[in-house]
């Protein structure tokens, strides 16, 4: 069995399934084609299905992927299946572990011996081993010998040019030596893949990756808030403390955290903490204080409205970037999304412009993004995303003298903004 995988992958015929077609899978799929490979993608999605298939017909894609929504065609003649679905936590903040176990029952019911199953979706450790394989082994097959399993964590970064894909090292693990190997194989078609010498290791490397992230951004974000009391620019000490060529890595004070790792993947390992008795305290902190962010941001926009003697019932708020992130149309999480949340329960108009998001459910109001020029009647702007096309000068003219300015990403600074009457940056002395 073992040995016909190998051989397919070396000369490319091995035909590839890739499960849930979003930020992860979609990329994956796509590189896997580009390659050479047969790739068929599946998601549950119909209407997502429809706009690949027009975009394979119109050339935006290889014609070696193929897209459907029925798995009877999607695991028909497969060598291997790649999980890449979402994995959210409910909100008690616990695993919510429904869409790989949904995946694993549909492969389940279509797997056969010779087939490889490898999950990417982020996950705690001992996930593939105490949730994947049995829902697997379902089918009566024997997972190891009859049919191979193994974990690869995704290292997606949506908008990220520099790393993608092809430069960025793949963390591989099987439920057995030989099916290390064998995913090893399989990715160095697309990228470097690094083994490790456990499925549990390699589910705790991603957790770890973004545990980091979480609790440095944390840490930032209280700075922030404990140099603005003290008339000190955080993203000026972080800029010069980043002159230290060692022993010091910047991360920069916002308006919270967005996408799906970050905010979510802390709280996986915090849960399987409490299984083996143990408390994450300063994991949890860090969760605390990043979602905390959101009605700092809340409380600048407030302040600032009463400087000019208004409040925020009734009053204009324009949002400049509501993705998560620069660059990207993702919204999950999205801290300006919460922002607006709020805004719009005060009794504030909201309008936001982001030419990567047209549309943004809130409540039980549909948002559509507005041309720039709109801030102009605005009684406050939030500088929420700094995406690329946004131009300072021309946003500069659109904006009157005494509207409150309220920027979370350090877009400007304050010579630039000398001339509107309240200016408030997060992490700095005139944001308080």
């Amino acid at each position: 069995m073992m040995k016909s995988l190998r051989s397919k992958i070396e000369d490319k015929t091995a035909k590839i399934c890739i499960v849930g077609l979003g930020y992860v899978g979609l990329p994956l799929a796509t590189e896997f084609a580009k390659r050479g490979f047969n790739v068929i993608g599946f998601d549950t999605s119909r209407e997502k299905v429809e706009v690949l298939k027009n975009e394979i017909r119109a050339g935006a894609l290889s014609e070696n992927f193929k897209v459907t929504a029925d798995p009877d065609i999607a695991y028909k003649n497969v060598n291997f299946i790649i999980i890449c679905v979402p994995t959210p936590i409910t909100k008690t903040k616990e695993p919510d572990l429904k869409y790989i176990i949904s995946a694993a029952e549909g492969i389940s019911r279509h797997l056969r011996k010779g087939m490889f199953v490898i999950l990417e979706s982020t996950t705690y450790p001992g996930t593939t081993e105490e949730v994947l394989i049995p829902i697997l082994e379902r089918s009566g097959l024997k997972a190891g010998f009859d049919f191979g399993v193994a974990y690869s964590p995704e290292r997606i970064d949506p908008g990220n040019k520099k790393y993608t894909i092809k430069n960025t090292p793949k963390i591989v693990s099987g439920v057995t030596g030989e099916c290390t190997d064998i995913s090893a194989q399989l990715y160095a078609q697309i990228t470097k893949p690094v083994k490790v010498s456990s499925l549990k290791v390699a589910e705790a490397t991603k957790i770890v990756e973004n545990v980091f992230r979480a609790v440095n951004i944390a840490l930032v974000n209280e700075l922030g808030l404990i140099f603005g009391r003290m008339g000190i620019d955080t993203w000026e000490v972080i800029e010069a403390a980043s002159t230290k060529p060692f022993g010091f890595m910047p991360f920069y004070p916002g308006a919270g955290v967005g996408g799906h790792c970050i905010p979510i993947d802390p709280f996986y390992l915090s849960w399987k903490a409490k299984e083996v008795g143990l408390t994450t305290k300063f994991i949890e902190l860090a969760g605390e204080i990043n979602q905390s962010m959101p009605n700092h941001v809340i409380n600048l926009v407030i302040r600032g409205l009463n400087d000019v003697g208004k409040s925020v019932k009734g009053s204009k708020i324009f949002i400049l970037g509501m993705a998560y992130k620069k660059d990207v149309d993702d919204t999950r999480n999205s801290p300006m999304v919460e922002v607006a949340k709020s805004l719009i329960e005060l009794g504030a108009v909201v309008r936001y412009n982001d030419q990567y998001v047209n549309t943004v459910a809130i409540k039980d109001k549909v948002l559509k993004s507005e041309p720039i020029e709109s801030v102009h009647d605005s009684d406050c702007v939030i500088i929420g995303t700094a995406h690329s096309y946004y131009n300072k000068e021309k946003i500069l003219t659109y904006l009157t003298e005494k509207i409150v300015l309220i920027d979370c990403v350090n877009f400007f600074n304050p010579i630039e903004v000398k001339n509107i009457q309240i200016y408030k940056k997060v992490g700095s002395g005139n944001a308080n």
